[in-house]
C-alpha cells in the first residue's frame, strides 16, 4: 500500500483510531514538519484540538539523512548506541550535532510557539508523525510529554516497522500504526507518492486554523 500524500495518510489514520481512543480530554500534537500536517487530518477526524511537539532527530555527520538519535526541547539527548558506534561518533561530535540542532528547535519554537500554547498537563496526548523510521524523534516527543505532565501518551503514525511497535510500547502508553512493515526495504517516503518537504509557512498555516 501506498499513501497518495500526508493529508490522505493522516485521514486514514484518524479513521482507524475512532473506536479506539476513547477519552475525550485528548489532544493530538504533530512532530514538524511532516507530522503536523497529518496530525491535522488525524485531529479533524477525531474532533479533538491540534497542537506540536517540537523535538529533532540526530543526523549521522557523514549522513545526516540517516539519525543516531534525537533531542528535545530541553535539550534532553536520546542514542541509538548502535548506531553511534558503528560510524563511530564521538562525545564531540555528538555534541555538535545536538547543539545545531537545539538552535534549530529555537527558531521553531519561536516560529510554530509564538501564540498560546496548549496546555497538555494531566491530559491524554496523541503523538502524530508522518511516519517511523527509528523511532526516536517519537521517544523523544513522548519522553519529554510525560516528564512535563501528560496523563498518557498514545503515539499514532500512518507506517512504521513492526518491530518499532514493540519498542515505542516501552516508552508509550499505547502505540498504534495504520500500515506495518514486516519485511524488505523500508524507508517512510517509500510509501507515499508524494512526499516532498513541508515548508514553515504550512505549518503556521496549519496552526493558524
Amino acid at each position: 500500500m501506498v499513501f497518495g500524500d500526508r493529508k490522505e495518510a493522516g485521514r486514514l489514520l484518524g479513521e482507524f483510531l475512532k473506536d479506539k481512543i476513547y477519552n475525550d480530554d485528548c489532544i493530538v500534537f504533530g512532530i514538524p514538519r511532516g507530522g503536523v500536517v497529518v496530525a491535522k487530518e488525524v485531529a479533524k477526524v477525531l474532533d479533538l484540538p491540534l497542537g506540536i511537539i517540537i523535538v529533532r532527530k540526530l543526523g549521522v555527520p557523514s549522513q545526516t539523512e540517516l539519525a543516531f538519535g534525537a533531542v528535545d526541547l530541553d535539550g534532553e539527548v536520546y542514542i541509538d548506541k548502535r548506531t553511534v558506534e558503528y560510524f563511530r561518533i564521538d562525545r564531540e561530535s555528538i555534541d555538535k550535532v545536538k547543539n545545531k540542532e537545539l538552535q534549530k528547535i529555537k527558531q521553531m519554537q519561536e516560529k510554530f510557539l509564538s501564540r498560546e500554547v496548549i496546555n497538555f498537563e494531566g491530559k491524554n496526548v496523541i503523538v502524530v508523525d508522518d511516519g517511523i523510521a527509528t523511532g526516536y524523534t517519537i521517544i523523544a516527543g513522548v519522553k519529554y510529554l510525560i516528564r512535563h505532565g501528560a496523563k498518557k501518551v498514545i503515539v499514532a503514525v500512518p507506517v512504521c516497522p513492526v518491530e518499532s511497535i514493540q519498542k515505542l510500547k516501552r516508552f508509550a502508553h499505547e502505540v498504534y500504526c495504520y500500515l506495518q512493515v514486516k519485511e524488505g526495504p523500508y524507508a517512510v517516503g517509500m510509501f507515499y507518492r508524494d512526499f516532498k518537504q513541508v515548508e514553515d509557512y504550512e505549518v503556521e498555516e496549519i496552526l493558524r486554523g
